[in-house]
């Protein structure tokens, strides 16, 4: 069904009073430089934001909505919505207003085919701003169909900064000192930690039935649905499976054997469980107990696609290991703790690898930050500052302390290390060896050294 001029006017006129009722936070992106930009990442993350804080900004400047159009895509009357109807929108723009407006398109991979539109309407020096949630959409596939004309932009949850800034807690050097406004900064500091940084679940008392619905968005949603697959099951199971994995290089044939091996032994529970039907039912039943390493690299790149998963490349590695061993993980510290229990060294690297992705970008290739494992791990591997990170919640006992150093004095032998640092969740101090030092350095002043905002 084809969507009428009628809905797409109402659908248009109720997005406007949502700009305008909107609660924003600014934050800091530069939105003023260029005319085309591709706001891209995960669901809730702020994209949204973005788009509201610029034609608020806009609006307070004196411009009016006959300049202005917005959409968002997600809207539920746009079901129905195909490629052929996009020229409608802005004929239906001019019916309203007469005037050639400046575009905000909210979740435009809904529609099939929106790159074509995208790329006219940069043809015909339109100022265009898009938000999506699909990685592919940075891929070189649909950045070649648009010609290279827009800026694509990653945009992640709440950084450090920007959660302390939005509950309003302080984090200058008087802060830091006092008690009382140390010991509010270190509860924020915790809270972060466990539940991470999207924007609408921060000031919510019970924060985790929001996150458990915004994980369901995406696995049924950006997952499932959008990939036809049959057996959701399996792909929940995995997800899982690579949480608890977020710490270890993994190939897609261990998490093959991992997954094959635990669903079978489900199988034969069920099995034993119901002796009342038949053997021809229980066979029918049974699912399958081999779960292919294609089927495990699909679902892989489906949960990449859908900003759920990041993946970190060995710079060591041959070509074919870059991309078949790897280590992975997830987009928000809040919906990793939703698949784990008790799992704090896990949640602490978790936020390390998003500020690094956060500070130096995760394109398609990512070839930026790697880790590196020959013989020894180190966890975070930055060649261009040659920045080399271990990451350990603790190292106050020797024995960890000497595990944690041994990769870091190992390295500077294969690669060039400016700096080498422990980040641990409370600990400071300093260790040396031949190479010089080696800083041991809480997350929390890490996270506010490393992030870009003032």
């Amino acid at each position: 069904m084809s969507i009428t001029r009628n809905t797409l006017k109402q659908v248009m006129l109720d997005n406007q009073k949502d700009v305008e009722q909107y609660d924003i936070f600014p934050r800091h992106y530069d939105l003023n430089n260029f005319p085309l930009m591709l706001f891209v990442g995960v669901r809730r993350s702020g994209k949204s934001f973005l788009l509201f804080q610029k034609m608020r900004q806009l609006l307070a400047d004196g411009k009016g909505w006959d300049e202005m159009l917005y959409l968002d895509f997600e809207d539920t009357r746009l079901e129905g919505f195909s490629a052929d109807d996009f020229n409608l929108i802005l004929e239906c723009h001019q019916e309203m207003y007469g005037k050639r407006p400046m575009l905000f398109f909210d979740e435009i991979q809904n529609v099939e085919g929106w790159q074509k539109f995208a790329r006219n309407l940069a043809d015909k020096k339109y100022s265009v701003f898009i938000t999506g949630s699909n990685a592919k959409m940075l891929s070189k596939e649909i950045m070649a169909a648009l010609g290279g004309r827009y800026l694509p932009v990653e945009v992640y949850p709440f950084s450090f900064k920007e959660y302390l800034s939005y509950t309003g807690v302080a984090y200058d050097d008087l802060a830091l000192t006092a008690t009382e406004s140390k010991a509010r900064f270190m509860k924020a500091y915790g809270e972060y930690f466990t539940w991470g940084g999207l924007p609408e679940s921060i000031k919510l008392p019970v924060k985790r039935n929001y996150l458990s619905s915004v994980f369901q968005k995406i696995y049924l949603g950006d997952i499932v649905q959008r990939n036809g697959i049959s057996n959701p099951r399996l792909l929940q199971l995995m997800i899982k499976k690579m949480a608890e994995s977020v710490m270890q290089p993994v190939s897609y044939n261990r998490i093959s054997k991992i997954l094959s091996s635990v669903s079978g032994k489900a199988a034969s529970k069920r099995e034993q469980s119901d002796a009342c039907i038949s053997s021809a039912e229980r066979e029918q039943a049974r699912p399958k107990a081999k779960i292919s390493v294609p089927t495990v690299s699909n679902y892989i790149s489906y949960s990449e696609d859908a900003w759920l998963l990041l993946r970190l490349r060995n710079i060591a590695s041959s070509f074919n290991d870059k991309e078949s061993i790897c280590k992975y993980y997830f987009i928000d510290n809040g919906l990793l703790t939703l698949q784990l229990l008790g799992a704090d060294t896990i949640l602490l690297e978790n936020m390390v690898a998003l500020s690094l992705f956060r500070k130096y970008g995760h394109d398609e290739d990512n070839e930026r930050v790697f880790f590196y494992n020959v013989n020894v791990e180190v966890d975070f591997y930055v060649p261009e500052d040659e920045l080399a990170i271990q990451v350990s919640y603790s190292i106050a006992d020797p024995e960890t302390e000497k595990r944690e150093k041994e990769p870091l004095e190992k390295l500077p032998n294969v690669h060039p290390c400016r700096r080498r640092i422990i980040i641990t969740y409370d600990e400071e101090g300093t260790l040396t060896d031949k190479h010089g030092t080696i800083e041991v350095i809480p997350c929390w002043k890490w996270l506010l050294e490393i992030d870009k905002i003032a």
